[in-house]
Protein backbone atom coordinates (compact mmCIF):
# COMPACT_ATOMS: atom_id res chain seq x y z
CA UNK A 1 0.00 0.00 0.00
CA UNK A 2 2.47 2.05 1.17
CA UNK A 3 4.23 1.74 -2.61
CA UNK A 4 1.27 1.99 -4.26
CA UNK A 5 1.16 5.64 -2.61
CA UNK A 6 4.76 6.41 -3.62
CA UNK A 7 3.61 5.27 -7.17
CA UNK A 8 0.55 8.19 -7.18
CA UNK A 9 2.57 10.56 -5.68
CA UNK A 10 5.25 10.28 -8.41
CA UNK A 11 2.76 10.08 -11.14
CA UNK A 12 0.95 13.47 -9.63
CA UNK A 13 4.57 15.13 -9.54
CA UNK A 14 5.31 13.80 -13.33
CA UNK A 15 1.85 15.83 -14.19
CA UNK A 16 2.41 19.11 -12.52
CA UNK A 17 6.07 18.72 -14.30
CA UNK A 18 4.49 18.52 -17.80
CA UNK A 19 1.07 20.58 -16.98
CA UNK A 20 4.25 23.59 -15.64
CA UNK A 21 6.43 22.55 -19.08
CA UNK A 22 3.16 22.81 -21.53
CA UNK A 23 1.97 25.79 -19.68
CA UNK A 24 5.74 27.24 -19.94
CA UNK A 25 5.84 26.25 -23.48
CA UNK A 26 2.62 27.84 -24.11
CA UNK A 27 3.56 31.23 -22.12
CA UNK A 28 6.96 31.49 -24.67
CA UNK A 29 4.52 30.60 -27.77
CA UNK A 30 2.08 33.35 -27.59
CA UNK A 31 4.59 35.85 -25.89
CA UNK A 32 7.69 35.22 -27.73
CA UNK A 33 6.83 34.91 -31.06
CA UNK A 34 8.55 37.72 -33.34
CA UNK A 35 6.68 40.36 -35.11
CA UNK A 36 9.43 43.28 -35.35
CA UNK A 37 12.64 42.35 -37.04
CA UNK A 38 15.68 45.07 -37.56
CA UNK A 39 18.48 44.55 -39.54
CA UNK A 40 21.77 46.25 -39.27
CA UNK A 41 25.24 45.38 -40.64
CA UNK A 42 23.84 44.00 -44.12
CA UNK A 43 26.00 44.95 -47.19
CA UNK A 44 25.92 42.19 -49.40
CA UNK A 45 22.16 40.67 -48.52
CA UNK A 46 19.01 42.75 -48.31
CA UNK A 47 16.84 42.64 -45.15
CA UNK A 48 14.66 40.10 -46.77
CA UNK A 49 17.46 37.53 -47.36
CA UNK A 50 18.98 38.14 -44.14
CA UNK A 51 16.09 37.17 -42.10
CA UNK A 52 15.08 34.35 -44.46
CA UNK A 53 18.74 32.65 -43.54
CA UNK A 54 18.36 33.36 -39.68
CA UNK A 55 14.47 32.25 -39.09
CA UNK A 56 14.65 29.48 -40.80
CA UNK A 57 12.81 26.09 -39.52
CA UNK A 58 10.06 25.36 -37.10
CA UNK A 59 11.03 27.69 -34.26
CA UNK A 60 12.75 30.10 -36.86
CA UNK A 61 9.93 32.81 -35.52
CA UNK A 62 10.54 32.31 -31.72
CA UNK A 63 12.99 35.30 -30.53
CA UNK A 64 14.59 33.38 -27.40
CA UNK A 65 15.21 30.44 -29.88
CA UNK A 66 16.86 32.70 -31.83
CA UNK A 67 18.60 34.75 -29.39
CA UNK A 68 20.40 31.28 -27.99
CA UNK A 69 20.96 29.97 -31.81
CA UNK A 70 23.65 32.85 -32.77
CA UNK A 71 24.73 33.73 -29.42
CA UNK A 72 28.57 33.69 -30.38
CA UNK A 73 28.44 31.78 -33.41
CA UNK A 74 30.17 31.81 -36.84
CA UNK A 75 27.62 31.52 -39.78
CA UNK A 76 29.00 28.30 -42.26
CA UNK A 77 27.55 28.39 -45.22
CA UNK A 78 26.65 32.19 -46.04
CA UNK A 79 29.42 34.13 -48.54
CA UNK A 80 30.83 36.95 -47.26
CA UNK A 81 28.95 36.70 -43.59
CA UNK A 82 31.23 36.35 -40.62
CA UNK A 83 29.19 36.55 -37.92
CA UNK A 84 25.52 37.15 -36.98
CA UNK A 85 23.72 37.83 -33.38
CA UNK A 86 20.21 38.43 -32.41
CA UNK A 87 19.79 40.42 -30.01
CA UNK A 88 15.81 40.94 -28.05
CA UNK A 89 14.62 44.21 -27.84
CA UNK A 90 11.14 43.05 -26.72
CA UNK A 91 10.01 39.57 -26.19
CA UNK A 92 8.41 39.70 -30.01
CA UNK A 93 11.47 42.31 -31.38
CA UNK A 94 14.46 41.46 -32.28
CA UNK A 95 17.57 42.90 -34.12
CA UNK A 96 19.58 41.05 -36.54
CA UNK A 97 23.31 41.85 -36.13
CA UNK A 98 25.11 41.21 -39.39
CA UNK A 99 29.46 41.24 -39.34
CA UNK A 100 30.05 40.78 -42.96
CA UNK A 101 33.84 39.33 -43.87
CA UNK A 102 36.06 42.20 -44.30
CA UNK A 103 36.54 43.11 -47.96
CA UNK A 104 39.11 45.75 -49.73
CA UNK A 105 38.61 44.41 -53.22
CA UNK A 106 37.65 42.00 -55.67
CA UNK A 107 39.23 40.81 -59.32
CA UNK A 108 37.61 39.37 -62.35
CA UNK A 109 38.74 35.48 -62.43
CA UNK A 110 37.24 33.20 -65.14
CA UNK A 111 33.09 33.69 -65.15
CA UNK A 112 33.39 34.91 -61.03
CA UNK A 113 34.71 37.57 -59.33
CA UNK A 114 37.17 37.14 -56.31
CA UNK A 115 37.07 39.28 -53.13
CA UNK A 116 40.11 39.23 -51.23
CA UNK A 117 41.15 41.00 -47.87
CA UNK A 118 43.68 43.85 -46.96
CA UNK A 119 46.13 41.26 -47.03
CA UNK A 120 45.16 39.82 -50.48
CA UNK A 121 44.13 36.78 -48.84
CA UNK A 122 41.01 35.15 -50.98
CA UNK A 123 37.92 35.22 -48.98
CA UNK A 124 34.77 34.17 -50.99
CA UNK A 125 34.41 34.14 -55.22
CA UNK A 126 30.91 34.67 -56.21
CA UNK A 127 29.19 34.99 -60.03
CA UNK A 128 27.81 38.41 -58.15
CA UNK A 129 29.33 41.72 -58.18
CA UNK A 130 29.09 43.57 -54.61
CA UNK A 131 28.52 47.47 -54.64
CA UNK A 132 30.81 49.11 -52.51
CA UNK A 133 33.98 46.90 -53.35
CA UNK A 134 36.12 48.02 -55.79
CA UNK A 135 37.11 45.78 -58.91
CA UNK A 136 41.26 46.11 -59.04
CA UNK A 137 42.54 45.51 -62.78
CA UNK A 138 46.08 44.49 -63.80
CA UNK A 139 46.48 41.82 -61.41
CA UNK A 140 47.82 38.45 -62.96
CA UNK A 141 47.69 35.19 -61.65
CA UNK A 142 47.05 32.02 -62.65
CA UNK A 143 45.00 30.41 -59.93
CA UNK A 144 43.24 30.90 -56.84
CA UNK A 145 42.24 29.26 -53.66
CA UNK A 146 40.07 29.93 -50.90
CA UNK A 147 41.83 31.06 -47.77
CA UNK A 148 45.39 31.61 -49.59
CA UNK A 149 46.60 34.88 -51.01
CA UNK A 150 45.87 35.35 -54.64
CA UNK A 151 49.77 34.68 -56.48
CA UNK A 152 50.52 37.80 -57.81
CA UNK A 153 54.17 38.72 -59.30
CA UNK A 154 54.28 41.87 -56.51
CA UNK A 155 52.48 41.13 -53.32
CA UNK A 156 53.67 44.36 -52.07
CA UNK A 157 50.77 45.84 -54.44
CA UNK A 158 47.88 44.49 -51.82
CA UNK A 159 49.28 47.21 -49.75
CA UNK A 160 48.68 49.80 -51.97
CA UNK A 161 45.37 48.66 -52.48
CA UNK A 162 44.17 49.17 -48.89
CA UNK A 163 45.73 52.70 -48.56
CA UNK A 164 44.01 53.64 -51.63
CA UNK A 165 40.77 51.89 -50.69
CA UNK A 166 40.99 53.50 -47.11
CA UNK A 167 41.43 57.21 -48.82
CA UNK A 168 38.49 56.64 -50.61
CA UNK A 169 36.59 56.17 -47.73
CA UNK A 170 37.90 58.48 -45.79
CA UNK A 171 37.38 61.41 -48.62
CA UNK A 172 33.40 59.75 -49.41
CA UNK A 173 34.77 58.38 -52.94
CA UNK A 174 33.16 55.19 -54.02
CA UNK A 175 35.53 54.42 -57.30
CA UNK A 176 34.27 51.69 -59.24
CA UNK A 177 37.08 50.29 -60.50
CA UNK A 178 40.84 50.23 -59.53
CA UNK A 179 43.75 49.74 -62.35
CA UNK A 180 47.18 49.30 -61.61
CA UNK A 181 49.60 49.07 -64.99
CA UNK A 182 52.81 47.85 -65.02
CA UNK A 183 54.95 51.20 -64.07
CA UNK A 184 52.84 50.95 -61.23
CA UNK A 185 50.59 54.25 -62.79
CA UNK A 186 47.20 54.34 -61.14
CA UNK A 187 43.67 54.89 -62.67
CA UNK A 188 40.33 55.06 -60.54
CA UNK A 189 36.96 54.88 -62.61
CA UNK A 190 33.93 56.64 -61.15
CA UNK A 191 31.30 55.62 -63.79
CA UNK A 192 32.00 57.73 -67.49
CA UNK A 193 35.06 59.44 -65.47
CA UNK A 194 38.86 58.08 -65.15
CA UNK A 195 40.77 59.46 -63.10
CA UNK A 196 44.60 59.07 -63.78
CA UNK A 197 46.64 59.56 -60.93
CA UNK A 198 50.45 58.43 -61.77
CA UNK A 199 52.76 56.92 -59.44
CA UNK A 200 53.55 59.28 -56.88
CA UNK A 201 52.25 57.82 -53.66
CA UNK A 202 53.62 60.34 -51.66
CA UNK A 203 51.27 62.91 -53.02
CA UNK A 204 47.72 60.33 -53.44
CA UNK A 205 46.30 61.98 -50.37
CA UNK A 206 46.62 65.54 -51.52
CA UNK A 207 45.23 64.13 -55.14
CA UNK A 208 42.39 62.21 -53.83
CA UNK A 209 41.37 65.56 -50.66
CA UNK A 210 40.15 67.68 -53.75
CA UNK A 211 38.44 64.47 -55.86
CA UNK A 212 35.28 65.10 -54.46
CA UNK A 213 35.09 68.62 -55.58
CA UNK A 214 36.53 68.22 -58.66
CA UNK A 215 34.31 64.92 -59.67
CA UNK A 216 31.61 67.31 -58.27
CA UNK A 217 31.92 69.96 -61.61
CA UNK A 218 32.40 66.98 -64.62
CA UNK A 219 28.87 65.28 -63.38
CA UNK A 220 27.12 64.12 -66.59
CA UNK A 221 30.10 64.78 -68.35
CA UNK A 222 32.54 61.48 -69.65
CA UNK A 223 36.59 61.31 -69.97
CA UNK A 224 39.96 61.65 -68.86
CA UNK A 225 40.46 63.61 -65.48
CA UNK A 226 44.58 63.83 -65.48
CA UNK A 227 46.16 64.60 -62.01
CA UNK A 228 49.78 63.03 -62.68
CA UNK A 229 50.75 66.65 -62.61
CA UNK A 230 48.38 68.11 -60.31
CA UNK A 231 49.28 71.29 -59.00
CA UNK A 232 48.45 71.35 -54.88
CA UNK A 233 49.21 75.42 -54.83
CA UNK A 234 47.14 76.27 -58.09
CA UNK A 235 44.38 73.73 -58.20
CA UNK A 236 45.25 73.21 -61.91
CA UNK A 237 44.00 69.66 -63.19
CA UNK A 238 43.63 68.61 -67.12
CA UNK A 239 40.55 67.15 -68.42
CA UNK A 240 40.23 65.24 -71.63
CA UNK A 241 36.40 64.60 -72.77
CA UNK A 242 36.08 61.64 -74.44
CA UNK A 243 33.73 62.02 -78.24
Amino acid sequence: MFKSKRVHVGILVICLLLILLGGAAMYIKINYTIKTVYVEGNVHYTEEEIKSIVMDGPLGDNSLYLSFLYKNKGIEGVPFVDVMDVDILSPDTIKIIVYEKTLVGCVKYLDTYVYFDKDGSVVESSSVRTVGVPQIMGLEFDHMVTGEKLPVENPEIFSNILDITKLLQKYNLTSDKIYFNRAGEITLYFGSIKVALGNEGGRLEDKLMVLPEILGKLEGKSGILQMQTYDEKSGKYAFRPEE
